[in-house]
């Protein structure tokens, strides 16, 4: 199956040489880059959150391997749908799916399933593609979109997307996509973003959970955020870097309602 870009010219330009030239715009010069687990980078319209996106895949290598974890906007298909076969089609080029991932992926846990409708008009995971494209083009692709799930079950997902990369052998890097707070106060955002920060830097899964639950923290990537952590956790990983944050009120210059954007490494 191959599909086809759903928000080219809306989030990200759909003209290929256009695209190359922003995203080589938001990738920082000069900056020494490291072997990462996992990521944490925002999905919103590059003008808002691609210098935040930039400052992340400056900073490290893309193996061959990649597994996405986005948000599941549209609630269309099954709560943690793995897409399996052929190809992303995205102005700069094919990426092709790995099917091998996605079959460890859907043996090793039960909630997981092979479901490619749910990836249709989703952006969360799209967004990420350019990037990375910008960086490496021969990389295997695990979309994963997901839906909000229990903390029990963003345990058995982590341990089996941590057994199947294990399992596998090859270098694997996790990408979770998650905006931070949505339409409040720049104050406000600021105020709640620092706290569910404060749990992704300690490396503290379930106190992200509970964070973003208890304190109504419209994080909409707080299930990816947090099974990426338990997956890099298993794997070795021990520290999260902060690579930028940043609001849409620092690209409009409107602060009375913004989006919050963070980007993270884990390694």
């Amino acid at each position: 199956m191959l599909r086809p870009p759903a928000v080219a010219d809306q989030f990200y330009p759909g003209n290929p040489a256009v695209l190359a030239r922003e995203v080589q715009g938001y990738l920082e010069k000069n900056v020494s880059k490291q072997t990462a687990r996992g990521v944490v980078a925002p999905h919103a319209g590059y003008m808002y959150s691609g210098k935040v996106a930039g400052s992340v895949y400056s900073r490290i290598r893309i193996p061959e391997r990649v597994v996405l974890l986005g948000v599941n906007h549209r609630g269309i298909g099954s709560r943690v749908a793995v897409m399996r076969d052929g190809s992303w089609d995205m102005p700069n080029g094919r990426v092709e799916l790995d099917s091998v991932m996605a079959d460890r992926l859907v043996a090793h846990c039960p909630l997981m399933k092979v479901d490619a409708e749910a990836h249709r008009y989703e952006h969360s995971l799209e967004v990420q593609l350019p990037f990375i494209q910008g960086i490496r083009s021969d990389f295997k692709l695990t979309p994963v979109a997901l839906s909000f799930l229990k903390y029990s079950d963003c345990v058995s997902i982590g341990h089996a997307l941590a057994q199947s990369i294990e399992e596998i052998g090859d270098p694997t890097l996790i990408v979770a996509s998650s905006d931070m707070t949505h339409y409040e106060s720049q104050e406000a955002a600021g105020r709640k973003d620092r706290m569910a920060m404060d749990r992704i830097k300690a490396m503290d899964p379930e106190g992200l959970y509970r964070t973003v639950v208890d304190h109504g923290i419209s994080m909409c990537g707080v299930i990816p955020v947090t099974i990426t952590l338990l997956a890099c956790l298993e794997l070795g990983a021990e520290n999260s870097d902060l690579t930028a944050y940043a609001t849409s009120g620092d690209a409009t210059g409107d602060y009375g309602q913004v989006v919050g954007y963070a980007g993270f490494i884990i390694h």
